[in-house]
Formats: C-alpha cells, structure tokens, sequence
C-alpha cells in the first residue's frame, strides 16, 4: 500500500489544521493523505497577503513558503463576498472592522452596510480557493464557493467569522446552525479541498 502523501499547510493555526483533517477524512476521495503545520513558520520571512483575489493570495503564500520548504506546501485565502456591497468584505474579510477586530464586530459592520438592503440586495456567498505548491512552482490552484444570503441578525452558535450570519437556503438555516461535519460538505473550503485533493491525486 502506498505511503500517505504528506501535505503541508502554510500556517501556524492548528485550529485550521484540524477543519483540514476533518475534511480529508470525510473527502470520499480514495487518496491517502497526510497533513502538517510548517514548523517555525514564525522563523521564516512573512508572506503579505495584499492581492486583489483569493487565489492570487493562495498562490502568493503557498509558492512563498514553499520556496522556504521541502515538500508540498498548500495555502488557501477564503472570505464573504456581497455583490450588492462591491463584492466586500471579499479579501478583506479577516480585516474588514480593522485589524484587530472580534468576529463579532465584524459581523457588526457587515450588518451596518447592509441596513436597508432586501431581497436579491442581501445575497452573498463563501468563496475559497487553494494552492499547492512544491519547491517554488504550483502544481494546482483551486477555487469553489458557496451561495446564501445575508441575514439581518445572527443565528447559531457554531462556526466562526460571519457564520451566524450568512443563510445557507437550502438547509434552511446559517452555517452557524449546522454541524460541523454537515458544513464540511457543504463548505467552500470543504468544495475546494476535494477539488484539491482530486487533483493531486491525479499527479501521482
């Protein structure tokens, strides 16, 4: 049987790690992998995520570090877009109510530049994208999305970011309501990581 391919992601939160893991297990792709943290991530010279789309983002980061790294390196850029707001907060979304801001206060924005809006106005959707990277070079670059809409108050008390905020129609309720390993299939980010890992296993 074939050893794993190990995979490693391009940053220091372990909590992202472990969605990653939860979405490989629950892939329904038949390729077995292995996935990590880049150790000393904080060592090494810092990637600034300053392009104007997700997947330019993901691909700047992850050909960064991979440079820097020996093995397959994947990094992803996701965030909300409303097209009736210009497409924001788009990929500013971690910093949308300032750098240091809570999840709470930016769905507080959020809410504030939607007031008065209705109908088609309040549509949104999820979007990730993710790259995978190998000594400087890209190997695949991904991308899926979600559709919903935006709420006038949140709902829920699972997920992060703007969750509790962004209704999934189909389900009938916000990302925050849902379990987990239910959002991990309906997910963006849960979408593009079987596209990756489809891809990748198509390589090798």
């Amino acid at each position: 049987m074939p050893a794993p391919a190990k995979l490693f992601l391009a940053s220091s939160n372990r909590g992202k790690l472990s969605e990653y893991r939860m979405l490989a297990m629950a892939s329904g792709v038949s390729l077995a992998v292995e996935l990590a943290l880049l150790l000393g991530l904080d060592k090494l010279p810092e990637f600034e995520e300053n392009a104007p789309t997700f997947a330019e983002n993901a691909a700047g980061k992850a050909l960064h570090y991979s440079r820097l790294w020996d093995g397959l390196v994947f990094a992803d850029d996701s965030g909300l877009v409303v097209p009736a707001l210009g497409g924001a907060p788009g990929v500013h979304s971690a910093r949308y109510a300032g750098p240091r801001a809570t999840n709470s206060q930016r769905i507080e924005k959020l809410l504030g530049e939607m007031r008065g809006k209705t109908g088609a106005e309040r549509a949104a959707y999820f979007v990730c994208a993710i790259a995978l990277t190998e000594h400087g070079r890209a190997k695949a670059i991904v991308t899926d999305r979600v559709e919903g809409e935006i709420l006038e108050a949140p709902r829920g008390s699972g997920g992060f970011g703007y969750d509790p905020v962004f209704y999934f129609p189909a389900l009938g309720k916000t990302f925050a309501e849902i379990p987990a390993e239910e959002k991990n299939q309906r997910s963006h980010r849960g979408k593009a990581f079987r596209r990756l890992l489809s891809s990748l296993s198509s390589m090798l």
